[in-house]
């Protein structure tokens, strides 16, 4: 992303989270005698996260959301680019500066169900982060469990119990208070109500909205629905195949979208009120194959709007009002 569209985004000063130039590139083969060819899952992703933000990251299955969720994580290892918390890049610091990034990003994983480790129990599943650390003695380090599980919602006589014997939402709080544990600054959650009951999706969200002010944490939203995105985050990136396409204020994406991919999706959602109807955005086609991209802008196959020039030039994150890039070469670039 250049200066201008950075600074056009709203994420301006210093970050907690920075990536420039992120790529991550998988080898694959058709078989044991086919040449080795190697899919692009993030082309390029530029972002900036400051403390105290959420940020949601949307687009279709297959886009790139969650392997840069666990590149960010540390679980996934850039093929190139930059990756740098509170300024630190993490491929120049030694191991156990390494360490000590990693403790200030926590995950809430999207299944309740396998993220938690059966033999354990709720006590021993919220300390094991303490005790991996070597924070506290045991008596801190039941004290701190104790403290999280009133901020999550959970009762003290289930310190003891089993993750089989909880709901699915008591298994994500006891998840979230896991993240908590180390008290990070940065939470990444990947679709964390989507394996939920409808019941206690609202419970969740709004959980993770009261502890996110009341840490100050920052928060990478991974989702494919959007009306949570727009609940939860402060802005929204889209990503398509890779690239983030659009980027911009939560209000100011769902109520202009300016890319049509991301149009698309907007008029997807369905609306609360039955007499309301949405101009659908039509869309033709597949996505390409992440190993073998077009030339020019990956969209412009399905997109009603291509032109010549999409077939020749990768359009790049580009300032079309306050707070508000695109990279799509339909939609003029504004000074702001």
């Amino acid at each position: 992303m250049t200066a201008q569209a950075s600074s056009a985004t709203g994420a301006s000063g210093a970050p907690l989270l920075e990536l420039s130039g992120l790529e991550v590139r998988f080898e694959s083969s058709r078989g044991w005698l086919a040449p080795r060819r190697s899919v692009r899952a993030l082309n390029g992703v530029d972002l900036r996260l400051p403390a105290g933000e959420a940020l949601g990251l949307v687009g279709e299955s297959g886009c790139g959301k969650t392997t840069l969720a666990r590149t960010v994580l540390g679980l996934q290892a850039p093929s190139s680019g930059h990756i740098r918390l509170g300024g630190e890049d993490w491929a120049t610091a030694d191991a156990a500066r390494r360490r000590a990034l990693r403790r200030q990003v926590q995950m809430v994983f999207q299944d309740p169900y396998t993220a938690l480790n059966p033999r354990l129990t709720a006590e021993q599943i919220v300390a094991e982060p303490l005790e991996n650390f070597s924070i506290g003695s045991a008596v801190e380090r039941r004290a701190t469990v104790l403290q999280l599980f009133g901020q999550v919602g959970l009762r003290e006589d289930q310190l003891g119990v089993y993750p089989d014997a909880l709901s699915g939402g008591q298994r994500q709080r006891v998840g979230i208070a896991r993240a908590l544990a180390l008290k990070p600054k940065l939470l990444v959650a990947d679709e964390p109500v989507s394996a939920l009951d409808v019941s206690v999706r609202a419970q969740v969200l709004n959980l993770l909205a009261r502890l996110r002010a009341e840490y100050r944490l920052a928060m990478l939203f991974v989702s494919h629905d959007l009306g949570v995105v727009r609940h939860v985050c402060d802005r929204v990136a889209v990503m398509y195949l890779g690239r983030i396409v659009e980027l911009a204020g939560a209000a100011t994406l769902f109520e202009a979208p300016r890319h049509p991919y991301t149009q698309a999706l907007v008029d997807a959602v369905p609306l609360p009120d039955p007499r309301r109807r949405r101009r659908a955005t039509p869309l033709a086609g597949d996505p390409p194959s992440p190993i073998d991209l077009p030339a020019g802008c990956a969209f412009r196959g399905r997109c009603p709007r291509a032109m010549a020039r999409c077939a020749e030039e990768v359009p790049v994150l580009k300032p079309c009002g306050a707070g508000h890039a695109v990279a799509c070469h339909a939609v003029p670039a504004e000074s702001v």
